[in-house]
């Protein structure tokens, strides 16, 4: 491939994706469906010759459309809404993926007659509903405040977590040797171990320094930081045999975990608009229109599985876990399609399997756009249709539904003593196991590192490689024995609260309670001794004077370096616990920042190109904590904006309108480094 014809492909590509765009976007057509059409005007398999010089290396480019928009899909991800959304979002999702899963398996072998593999792979393409698609389609209809559209948009985002897993390991079965035990076990367990590094790790560091980056206003900083980040986990995932769709979408999570998520948002649009439609092409240059008439039947009969398989596992997922007929009949027909998830899980197939010559791709891509051009339909038609069977639905069946909803939220509503208990022995439990993952994470980490040849890099490091980084994994363990003996004695506390109960008039209770304790905190430190001592076993250096300094150093960091250790864990658990609140975080800032303002008591404050607030958001500045006074409205040329959320971003030129007393505004002036 030279220069000349990279770009030629790519003005050819983009030129005609333009023009695709604009004309899907002036009928109100899904664009999807645009760059998808130009993929197959410009395929071969079209005109018997391409327009396209060199398709392998576009379709390449079109791989860093799968990163950016997973990404961005992962920007989107909400723990706020999901936590208190989970009781119903979680289960339908896990529910409609099992299910359309084993119904995509059983068609492919029972129905088509396909291998395993491919099989696998066509369960995976219709497990997931089309978020953004679904989103985008819930904004034009203006239905965004409708009681079913957070359950419907959260069920999906939990589809696309699920489905992201999935297809990282049959990807990991298919370039393995079958679906044998072990390699499942294998797979999953490289999986989760994957997930919980980049989600712990991350939370604990990137939110954080995301906020101090952008203190300095410099998107170019911002963006190359979080893409940096980005492209590297998505590596990571990739030599580990995972899909770069789960890196980038987990990154995608961190940085949604940031007070700078509208702002990284922002800064990606343009970036993810481009790639993704070179994706999308890339996807349309594989379809062949003579494989479509052929695969006809096959095509109708998935569609018809995918639209009312999914309606039906959805609708019954919202009534098993408490809404009503109408929510979740809603739910049920809204998420009845797929799209760009079943595009890439399709392209991941070709790419990881060679097979062009089969039939899943072109199958999946044309119920892919069959289900997009009916999801509109559907959603309209879901308001009537779900209002008639609410009241079509027999009194003694509504009946029954009641009572059952009334039992889960009774259940729900539970606050007994005992049951908090529970909860936070469920809770310490899950905590010491994560920091045991983490032990053996970093453990594997060193292991991997250690078999890397350093010999290029230093000749002495070569040689004693293992010494040192098993002195670095040990160090981190050490650390690790702060917060877990913190969290054993809270686990003891509560276990022996729920044997004996809170109350403490008998000797004999107070005797069995300290005995409790006891044995739950040496339980918890002998594993954890146990797994470390594992651990040295496999990594330890063979040398015995080698192992000698080992143990000396260690000792002498654990006792030296105590205070520190459990400084630097309390500190990382609060910068997770506020990762995880960030939506509640921004949320909190944003009705702060609505005030009721008095006559005659505005300021106004113009922002020029030097202000060091240009750039920067309410969230990020802290205005209102810092200074005390408020802003009312932002006049940007024509436009006004009254509703300062927390992620408005300042730009030059902005005629901020604030109240507070004399000193408040002068604080603020200083924030702004306005001098007049």
């Amino acid at each position: 491939m030279t220069e000349s014809v990279l770009f030629q492909d790519l003005a050819i590509l983009m030129a005609a994706a333009g023009l695709a765009s604009v004309i899907f976007s002036k009928f109100n057509w899904p664009k999807v469906i645009g760059y998808i059409a130009v993929g197959m005007v410009l395929s071969e398999h079209t005109w018997g010759g391409g327009l396209l010089l060199d398709v392998a290396s576009v379709k390449t480019i079109g791989q860093l459309g799968v990163v950016f928009l997973m990404f961005s899909m992962g920007l989107e991800f909400s723990t706020t809404d999901m936590r208190k959304m989970k009781s119903v979002t979680l289960p339908t999702a896990l529910l409609d993926t099992i299910l359309m899963m084993w119904l995509g398996y059983t068609v492919g072998t029972r129905v088509f007659g396909w291998e395993m593999v491919p099989s696998l792979f066509l369960g995976a393409a219709i497990c997931d509903s089309a978020t953004t698609m679904l989103a985008k389609m819930i904004d034009e209809l203006g239905w965004r405040t409708r009681a079913f559209v957070g359950f419907t948009l959260g069920t999906s985002v939990c589809e696309d977590i699920v489905c992201v897993g999935i297809v990282a390991l049959i990807t990991g079965v298919a370039q393995g040797a079958g679906m044998k035990v072990g390699d499942v076990a294998m797979s999953m367990g490289g999986l989760g171990l994957f997930f919980v590094a980049v989600i712990v790790f991350g939370l604990v560091l990137v939110p954080r320094l995301l906020n101090n980056i952008s203190r300095r206003h410099d998107d170019e900083v911002l963006l190359l930081f979080i893409l940096g980040i980005c492209f590297f986990v998505s590596f990571i995932a990739f030599r580990f045999q995972f899909s770069l769709a789960l890196g980038a979408f987990l990154v995608g999570i961190l940085g949604a975990a940031s007070d700078v998520r509208v702002r990284i948002n922002a800064l990606m649009s343009p970036l993810k608009s481009m790639f993704s439609s070179i994706f999308f092409v890339s996807i349309g240059s594989l379809v062949d229109p003579a494989a479509f008439l052929a695969c006809w039947p096959q095509i109708l009969l998935l569609t018809f599985v995918v639209v009312f398989g999914k309606m039906i596992n959805c609708t019954i997922g919202g009534l098993l876990t408490g809404e009503g007929v109408k929510t979740s009949v809603q739910m049920g027909m809204s998420l009845a399609q797929i799209g760009e998830f079943a595009f890439m899980v399709a392209l991941i197939y070709i790419s990881t399997t060679g097979d062009t010559a089969s039939p899943m791709y072109q199958i999946v891509v044309a119920v892919s756009l069959l289900t997009t051009l009916l999801n509109p339909l559907l959603i309209k038609a879901s308001e009537p249709v779900s209002s008639w069977l609410d009241t079509r639905l027999p009194k003694r069946l509504h009946e029954m539904h009641r009572d059952y909803r009334a039992f889960l939220h009774k259940a729900e509503a539970t606050s007994g003593g005992e049951i908090r208990t529970i909860v936070h022995i469920r809770n310490t439990i899950g905590a010491l196991v994560v920091f045991a993952l983490l032990n053996f994470i970093v453990a594997i980490s060193g292991a991997m590192l250690d078999d890397i040849d350093w010999s290029r890099f230093s000749v002495f490091f070569e040689k004693h490689d293992q010494f040192f980084f098993t002195l670095a994994v040990n160090v981190f363990i050490v650390g690790m024995f702060a917060p877990v003996t913190k969290v054993a004695k809270i686990l003891g506390v509560n276990v022996a609260r729920l044997i004996i109960g809170s109350g403490e008039s008998k000797v004999g209770d107070v005797a069995v309670r300290q005995m409790v304790m006891f044995v739950i905190r040496a339980f918890v430190l002998m594993v954890f001794f146990a797994e470390m001592t594992m651990i040295n076993i496999n990594m330890a250096p063979s040398g015995k004077i080698e192992v000698a300094i080992l143990c000396i150093l260690v000792l002498a960091i654990a006792v030296l370096g105590w205070r520190n250790f459990m400084r630097l864990g309390r500190s990382a658990a609060v910068h997770f616990n506020e990762a995880l609140g960030a939506d509640d975080r921004r949320k909190r800032l944003g009705e702060m920042m609505i005030v009721t303002v008095p006559r005659g008591t505005l300021h106004q404050l113009k922002l020029d190109v030097n202000s060091p607030a240009v750039g920067a958001t309410v969230v990020t500045l802290n205005i209102r904590a810092k200074t005390g006074a408020s802003i009312v409205s932002v006049h940007r040329g024509s436009e006004i904006i009254r509703h300062i959320g927390p992620d408005l971003e300042f730009r030059v030129g902005d005629v901020l309108l604030a109240t507070g007393t004399s000193s408040q505004i002068a604080a603020l002036k200083d924030l702004l480094g306005i001098v007049a």
